[in-house]
């Protein structure tokens, strides 16, 4: 006979624990459903209520889009908002003022080309956003405003010459304004402004009209030559009247009185005498020759008194 295997030793602490896990009193099995079912509907109140809640901020403004009826007519200003969760989702538009720079090269009526800048602040209508979302979506200005900028301004800038837009440039404004906000309120769009920022033609334009300025400026150039020569012809004969009046009159003033001469004389030794006086310089001349011999004219002028006298 094979001999029996010995028995493991006892092990007193391992059979303790044992006992203990046996005696241990499992928690009733409804209050262990009851927990489940609380936390289970806790969840979902927490998630219904995070997602029945939507804001809107400043400056915008938001529609809601309901699986079952669709999109819903009533437009959400700001503030926090109610909607069923998943059934409902929020849509919300920037309803601010927004600029738009646009390029057009667009010919003239007298067949020049222009390259004109605009400058448009565009928003939204309000009132419009269910309908705005239902045929152009939330993209509506990139869709609509190139479009009918471009066309606007072809149609407007064919209606002036190339030197109009110039000089007519607020009526081409205002005309481009006008015809553009009629065609964006057909899209449901507001424009507050719109300005021409630049305004250039074609380098063969220019250079007539640089060609152009410079023959101007010639011709008046030369209309002023000719009127200089003119005034200039006017003032000679002005003066030689003059002279030849003077001349006249000095004659018959020796004429009628021959002490006019001397008289000359005088004045004119007085004036050479004053400059002399004034001078730095000290300079030795012939009485003569500087008409100082005032005792000739004084009895030149005594003859001439007598003369006169006979």
């Amino acid at each position: 006979r094979s001999a029996l295997p010995p028995s493991p030793p006892r092990n007193p602490q391992r059979e303790a624990t044992m006992q203990n896990l046996k005696n241990v009193k499992l928690p009733n099995a409804g209050i262990i459903s009851a927990a489940v079912q609380t936390a289970v509907y806790g969840s979902v109140a927490t998630y219904g209520l995070y997602n029945s809640l939507f804001n809107v901020e400043g400056g915008h403004r938001a529609i809601v889009y309901n699986r079952v009826v669709g999109i819903k007519e009533k437009v959400y200003s700001e503030g926090t908002h109610l909607m069923f969760p998943w059934f409902e989702r929020p849509i919300t538009y920037d309803v601010r003022a927004r600029a738009h720079q646009v390029t057009s090269n667009s010919g003239s009526r007298d067949l020049q080309m222009v390259n004109i800048s605009i400058r448009v602040l565009t928003r939204p209508s309000v009132d419009k956003l269910p309908e705005i979302y239902r045929n152009l979506g939330t993209d509506f200005n990139e869709r609509v405003l190139p479009s009918i900028i471009h066309e606007t301004l072809k149609s407007v800038v064919a209606q002036y010459n190339a030197s109009q837009l110039i000089t007519q440039r607020e009526q081409v404004s205002i005309a481009i304004r006008t015809l553009l906000t009629q065609r964006a309120a057909h899209f449901n769009m507001v424009l507050d402004d719109v300005s021409i920022t630049a305004l250039t033609f074609g380098k063969e334009y220019t250079a007539a009209i640089e060609a152009k300025q410079v023959a101007q400026q010639e011709a008046e150039r030369a209309k002023f030559i000719v009127e200089k020569a003119v005034q200039d012809k006017r003032s000679a004969v002005i003066k030689a009247e003059g002279e030849a009046q003077s001349a006249k009159l000095i004659g018959e003033a020796i004429a009628n009185n021959p002490a006019f001469i001397t008289l000359r004389r005088i004045e004119a030794a007085r004036e050479i005498a004053t400059t002399m006086a004034t001078s730095n310089n000290r300079v030795m001349l012939n009485a003569d020759s500087l008409l100082l011999n005032l005792s000739d004219i004084g009895s030149g002028a005594s003859n001439s008194v007598s003369t006169v006298k006979k």
